[in-house]
């Protein structure tokens, strides 16, 4: 089960080798028949590598934006980057990955620097009403062994059994070997997750997303990431969705996407 993984010796979903990244096959999504690159890999090694070159501990991740349009194999991988703007307060940082020398994904980075918060309080929704993590049973059958979930239960299911519309995530395995989670590339790694959160069905999940942005106000305390999903919108195969982000303190964030229609292999 997920749960007994050691996340310290766990199998990584990359090896660094020079400037590539290498894929194992724990990297492997789930839309090809043959070994495809999963999305969180790519939209969590953007995250870490621009965090690693750019960001330092003044300026927030504030959003974080993935183009999605290449199905890569699990080739070794190498990710560019270019500074757009290196402002005082403002940094925007693009970045690209190719696989097999293929471009596959771009990404548009925002930081923004850290300052006093303003007095004048503004309206906000209220924290959810979930229970934490650990009083959240784990399911009897984990969906993978690549991460770690607890549906949660909020009657929404109409007393069927846990709602998929909010739920505890956490990493159980290294992006890349011999290197730790930050805040923000823990979080961008499981971020792929806002497409079956908010575009599932009960049965089955029939959208592949395109995109995925995140928005973050503050980093994330501790290991477990909640999403709450908001908004599905869907019409002649496009879909949109939007999913609200927790951590154990409460609201970190957002989270959103786009999608098309899609069968699984």
């Amino acid at each position: 089960m997920t749960d007994m993984i050691d996340i310290t010796t766990a199998e990584p979903f990359l090896h660094r080798d020079g400037e590539a990244f290498l894929p194992t096959s724990l990297a492997t999504g789930f839309w090809a028949p043959e070994g495809n690159l999963h999305a969180r890999v790519m939209i969590g090694l953007f995250a870490h590598e621009i965090e690693r070159r750019y960001c330092g501990p003044d300026f927030q991740p504030a959003r974080l934006t993935v183009d999605l349009y290449r199905l890569p194999d699990l080739s070794p991988i190498t990710l560019t980057t270019r500074v757009i703007r290196e402002g005082g307060r403002i940094k925007v940082i693009e970045g690209e990955i190719f696989s097999g020398g293929v471009s596959s994904a771009r990404a548009a980075c925002q930081l923004l620097r850290r300052t006093a918060q303003p007095k004048r309080e503004v309206w906000r929704r209220g924290d959810w009403r979930a229970p934490p993590p650990e009083a959240v049973a784990p399911p009897e059958k984990p969906f993978t062994h690549k991460w770690e979930m607890r549906l949660i239960d909020d009657g929404a299911a109409g007393g069927s059994g846990p709602s998929p519309r909010k739920t505890w995530l956490r990493e159980v395995r290294p992006l890349i070997a011999g290197e730790t989670y930050t805040p923000f590339s823990r979080i961008a790694t499981g971020v792929d997750y806002t497409s079956p959160a908010a575009h599932a069905s009960p049965t089955g999940l029939d959208f592949i997303n395109s995109d995925v942005t995140l928005y973050l106000h503050r980093d994330p305390v501790g290991e477990w990431i909640g999403y709450e999903a908001m908004e599905h919108q869907s019409a002649e195969g496009v879909a949109i969705g939007h999913c609200r982000l927790h951590d154990i303190e409460g609201p970190v964030g957002f989270s959103s996407c786009a999608a098309l229609a899609q069968r699984q292999p």
